[in-house]
């Protein structure tokens, strides 16, 4: 059985700069890249290598949804974590396959409900189900009156949902053992919290040094990585000081937020996440909350400050991910190519900066090892092809009809 096949007449988006070659090639053996570049460059492939003619269509890598919830079922954020593991994990597999039809080929876990991530990625890996590669983190980890305790004491509810919550540095030690033992790859740690909440608002810290010290340590020693929830300034120092991997949100910066940031650029990545904000703000009165009530909250300077943010963060290197809470209600599953026009519109990134941001520098967040995220040679063929042209209309990648 031959196993060679040969993409041409394809205009090829390599990510591994902004370039897109007009008359491109991909030739691919088993799931590897052979050649990946001009068409006029291509080296003799075997005889019987399968020819697809791609009729002009755009090639680009898979994109990686770098803050992925595919457990949420598209519910109010007060309703998280309340369906049955079942119901929850049926949405997951739902989600998975939207996720993947939608050009995503690789996704970050940033908190599940019922550890439906960690099942979802083993089924994932075994072919049972369509979805994206999966980097799981199993339940949120957060202290008490952070943004993992979402419910009044009065009002627990009875069942394992979306938090763990711990306190003190063995117990935060323990969480993490728990979620390491329940197949996690990463772990999501909440270090503030959202305008919106009455005892978590960002700012405030909701860990001390010493449990952040705890998790991340422990958490490397059992080679998993962290993924922090940092709105603010003090939240993403505290992450960068112990080892946080991943930086959700960083929505705001001081001058030793952006310097710690800078030194850490070749470890560190940074995930805006700014769908909920914005879709918030577009829908808060459809919510019940008055527009008023949500521009003094602080949600329309949220906004502008991440916009400032993500402006030092890409002039001082620091890689900035697409992904972004999607979803809940106003961030339904399936709208995740919705960022990338976030991306352009919002933070003045070019169409093919902005895809290097979803493949390039996603990629190599979701998979250290290098095997994703550009179409090279000796990487694996994890491609998309694009009936439209995304450099043009970075909207397109919204259709999954294309």
């Amino acid at each position: 059985m031959n196993d060679q096949l040969l993409l041409t007449n394809l205009r090829l988006f390599r990510a591994v700069d902004e370039e897109v070659i007009k008359d491109g090639a991909v030739w691919i053996e088993g799931n590897t890249i052979r050649f990946a570049g001009a068409a006029a460059d291509l080296p003799s492939v075997p005889d019987g290598t399968r020819r697809v003619d791609a009729g002009g269509q755009f090639v680009m890598p898979g994109m990686t949804e770098s803050h992925s919830h595919l457990s949420y079922t598209n519910d109010l954020p007060t309703a998280l974590g309340m369906k049955p593991p079942q119901e929850a994990m049926l949405h997951g597999i739902d989600n998975a396959r939207l996720m993947l039809g939608a050009g995503f080929t690789s996704a970050i876990s940033f908190g599940s409900v019922h550890r439906v991530d960690v099942y979802l990625r083993d089924a994932i890996g075994r072919g049972q189900i369509p979805g994206p590669r999966l980097v799981a983190s199993g339940r949120d980890l957060g202290g008490t009156a952070s943004n993992a305790d979402l419910h009044p004491d009065y009002a627990q509810p009875q069942m394992e949902g979306l938090g763990i919550l711990a306190d003190g540095p063995w117990a935060v030690r323990s969480a993490v053992r728990k979620l390491k033992k329940n197949g996690g790859d990463i772990i999501k740690l909440f270090l503030d919290g959202e305008n919106l909440s009455q005892y978590a608002p960002p700012g405030e810290l909701t860990y001390t040094d010493e449990e952040v010290a705890a998790a991340c340590q422990e958490a490397h020693m059992r080679n998993m990585r962290v993924a922090t929830h940092s709105r603010s300034a003090a939240a993403v120092k505290q992450a960068l000081r112990f080892g946080a991997d991943v930086i959700g949100h960083a929505n705001y910066l001081d001058d030793e937020a952006l310097d710690l940031m800078k030194q850490n650029r070749h470890r560190v990545a940074v995930g805006p996440a700014i769908a909920w904000e914005v879709e918030f703000i577009n829908h808060c009165e459809s919510l019940g909350f008055p527009r008023s009530h949500v521009r003094a909250a602080g949600y329309d300077a949220e906004v502008d400050a991440t916009v400032d943010a993500v402006k030092r963060l890409r002039e001082v290197g620091v890689k900035v991910l697409i992904g972004g809470d999607y979803g809940l209600s106003i961030t339904p599953h399936g709208t995740y190519a919705k960022d990338l026009e976030y991306f352009v519109d919002l933070f003045g990134l070019s169409p093919a900066q902005a895809l290097l941001c979803a493949t390039r520098d996603g990629g190599a967040t979701a998979d250290p090892s290098g095997m994703v995220g550009t179409l090279e040679e000796g990487k694996l063929a994890d491609l998309v092809v694009v009936d439209g042209d995304p450099i043009a209309d970075i909207t397109v990648l919204q259709d999954h009809s294309r």
